[in-house]
C-alpha cells in the first residue's frame, strides 16, 4: 500500500516589509508572495510537487530577494530551499518562481508527517 503523506502546506505567504536591516517597516515597499501551486489537496510519497509562486512589490518597486522552502512542521527539518541564489532583482515589480520537487524518501520526505511550504520576499539588503 502506498504510504500517504499529508503535506499540510500552509499556503500562507510570509510578508516582510524591510528595505533595510532595521525592524521598522519600509513604507516604500509592500512585498507579497502569492502561492498558486501546489494546492491544499493531500499529497503522496512519490508524487511530483509543482511549485508556482508570484513574488510582488505591490508598490511596483524591485523584488530583490526571494525564498521558497519546505520543512517538517514538527521537527523543522528542511527538505527544500530555493532558489540557490535568492537575489533575483526583478525591476518589473514581480517575479514568478516555478519548480518541481519529488516527494520521495530520497529527498527526505517521510510518510505521516505534516509539511509546510513557505514563501517570502524581502528588500535589497536580504534577510
Amino acid at each position: 500500500m502506498k504510504n500517504y503523506i499529508y503535506l499540510t502546506l500552509a499556503m500562507s505567504a510570509f510578508v516582510f516589509n524591510s528595505g533595510c536591516k532595521k525592524d521598522t517597516p519600509d513604507p516604500t515597499h509592500e512585498y507579497h508572495a502569492h502561492i498558486h501551486s501546489p494546492n491544499t489537496d493531500a499529497k503522496h510519497v512519490d508524487d511530483v510537487l509543482e511549485i508556482e509562486v508570484d513574488f510582488e512589490d505591490h508598490t511596483g518597486g524591485t523584488v530583490h530577494h526571494i525564498q521558497v522552502r519546505i520543512y517538517n512542521k514538527t521537527t523543522l527539518a528542511e527538505v527544500y530551499l530555493m532558489p540557490t541564489d535568492a537575489h533575483v532583482h526583478a525591476t518589473s515589480g514581480s517575479y514568478t518562481f516555478e519548480d518541481t520537487f519529488d516527494l520521495s524518501v530520497a529527498n527526505g520526505i517521510s510518510a505521516h508527517s505534516d509539511w509546510v511550504l513557505e514563501a517570502k520576499s524581502v528588500g535589497r539588503n536580504g534577510w
